[in-house]
């Protein structure tokens, strides 16, 4: 994701922001979404290692991943039975062929199971939180990167109040110590505000796993640290739950494999090995 894809990517966020206000004025959404009860909370499991899965059906730089929008409910629950804490939906329609439906079939599907749905996308605005949680979401991503720090704040604040986790995603290590200083004006909150580092290079829009290596001691030891991008394999989760990652988002390579659920068991059993049960 270059710095002009992201541009891009705000661009049409706030277009679809401000179309959505026209239909329903803020006051509106945000009063209903507050009327709802909590959505199901973000357990991390006492062993130490969790995964965020991810249902995406194309991506930028991996192109399709699937054509069939049909299979969301039962994907997403194959996720959940599989052990994964929650399941991330991408809703940017233009790149990532997402919508708001997918997130609101996904949560309805996971809702039984009382695993959390995840909005994944370009959000500016606490509006789109609430978005999220009329849809069933129990949790946001905010991209630092996209977000002046009072931005960043007001999208935390609303989730927060709505019983909601934000998995907050930097791109480098300066964008961690930002966030995690951000995070510690929460200290009841840290549990719910996970802290990912995305490993894929702004330039040349690949991924590279060795800067999830190199970063991970830039996570303070209170903060719940999240590797993005660059899990394929047992092997890498073990790695980088060694390193002292609690969280992977993972969606590519379950997208891509034929038994999601035998590789997220298998990346789940190895991280929890590496982390030797320290949370």
């Amino acid at each position: 994701m270059s710095e002009a894809f992201l541009d891009r990517m705000a661009e049409g966020s706030a277009r679809r922001l401000e179309a959505a206000r026209s239909l329903v004025p803020e006051r509106e959404i945000a009063a209903r979404a507050a009327a709802l009860p909590p959505p199901p909370p973000l357990v991390l499991h006492a062993d130490g290692f969790d995964i965020i899965a991810e249902l995406k059906l194309r991506s930028p730089s991996a192109g399709t991943l699937s054509d069939d929008a049909s299979g969301i409910e039962e994907r997403v629950r194959t996720y959940a039975r599989a052990g994964a804490a929650a399941v991330s939906v991408l809703t940017e329609p233009e790149r990532f062929g997402g919508e708001l439906g997918h997130l609101e079939r996904a949560a309805a599907a996971l809702a039984p199971l009382r695993v959390p749905a995840m909005r994944k996308d370009f959000l500016l605005d606490p509006y789109q939180v609430s978005e999220a949680r009329l849809a069933g979401a129990g949790g946001v991503l905010a991209i630092a990167r996209m977000l002046d720090d009072g931005a960043l704040r007001a999208l935390i604040d609303s989730a927060l109040g709505l019983g909601m986790f934000v998995l907050l995603e930097a791109f480098d290590v300066a964008e961690i110590e930002r966030c995690a200083d951000l995070i510690s004006t929460y200290p009841e909150h840290r549990r719910n505000l996970p802290l990912g580092l995305n490993c894929r290079d702004l330039q040349t829009l690949q991924i590279d796993p060795a800067r999830l290596d190199a970063a991970a001691g830039a996570f303070p030891r209170d903060t719940v640290a999240v590797a993005e991008s660059g899990l394929f394999n047992a092997a890498d989760a073990r790695r980088l739950a060694g390193h002292g990652y609690q969280l992977a988002l993972i969606g590519t390579a379950l997208m891509q494999t034929d038994d999601a659920a035998a590789l997220l068991r298998d990346m789940l059993e190895a991280g929890r090995a590496a982390r030797g049960g320290a949370i």
